[in-house]
């Protein structure tokens, strides 16, 4: 069956006995990372190949299909391999619509040389994930690996629009790395890449809001202060990561009313926004963060 087939999750018996890629069609939510090329780009599938074996010893055998005529036509369409993991590839010799990379470069913390590449980038490529692992993280890790490796061969940037966010490409490439890269994937920051942590200027409200997007996909709740200043963002990034290794490691879910003792001076409260936060309104959960004395801790 066609790679454009198998790219939509469909095959016959013919392509599993040949082993063949194919998109898994149950999946209940395509998690997506966004990677910047600086230049036009033609991917080669077996450059890319040796690029994907070479990165991590888990993709010693990893897999590469790409449709030709689509890369000679300046697109990408295809799929890439290992294990359990399948991501769909789909890439254009065009920038990335502008208001939605300024969102994910604009809040990053990342040098402004860089932010200005990326933002005259010419190409972009999509990473969806379309394979078996149960868990959403580990998808995420795939995604990133997938990032990290066409890092070599040329990325910029790698943004997560859903996190409003975005990394340097070269620091997911594993060239400076002297550990597990795929090790180092799993212990980045969540608010660095697999969700984005945003200070927000609300007229007419003294302070700064601080807010994570993207977090519901990974199973979390998103968070949100209000802060007296930009100098808070240090701290309100690492409460917000105490919260979500919290939540990671015991499984506990929070809803308003929750308190939350982070560390061995700092109580928190959890709410939900109020009418007047219209600008923290979201789809998905998300509970403003307050902080407490400890008399206030709910026993």
């Amino acid at each position: 069956m066609s790679l454009f087939s198998r790219f939509f999750g469909n095959k016959d018996a013919n392509d599993l006995a040949g082993g063949q890629l194919e998109a898994n069609p149950d999946i209940k939510r395509r998690l997506s990372l966004q990677v910047l090329f600086p230049d036009a780009f033609k991917l080669d599938s077996g450059q890319l190949v040796g690029a994907l074996r070479s990165y991590h010893r888990s993709m010693s055998e990893a897999r590469c299909e790409i449709d030709p005529e689509l890369s000679r036509e300046g697109k990408v369409l295809g799929l890439v391999g290992w294990g359990q993991h399948v991501i769909q590839l789909v890439g254009f010799d065009v920038p990335y619509p502008a208001n939605a990379l300024e969102a994910c470069v604009a809040p990053s913390h990342y040098p402004q040389e860089l932010k200005q590449r990326a933002r005259s980038h010419k190409a972009h490529l999509m990473l969806y994930y379309a394979g078996h692992e149960p868990s959403v993280f580990e998808q995420y890790v795939a995604l990133a690996a997938t990032a990290g490796v066409l890092a070599r061969l040329g990325a910029i940037v790698v943004l997560n629009e859903s996190g409003h966010t975005s990394f340097p490409a070269a620091a997911l490439s594993g060239s400076d790395s002297e550990g597990d890269i795929m090790e180092l994937l799993r212990a980045f920051p969540l608010s660095i890449l697999y969700c984005g942590f945003v200070k927000l200027e609300v007229e007419g409200i003294p302070g700064v809001w601080m807010r994570t997007y993207g977090a519901p996909l990974l199973d979390l709740p998103d968070f949100a202060a209000h802060a007296i200043g930009h100098e808070e963002g240090q701290r309100y990034f690492d409460i917000f990561e105490n919260i979500f290794g919290y939540l990671r490691e015991s499984g506990a879910r929070l809803a308003a009313g929750h308190t939350m003792q982070v560390d061995e001076e700092e109580y928190l409260r959890f709410r939900v926004p109020s009418e007047k936060e219209e600008f923290l309104q979201s789809d998905a959960q998300l509970l403003v963060v307050e902080v407490i004395g400890a008399d206030e801790i709910n026993r």
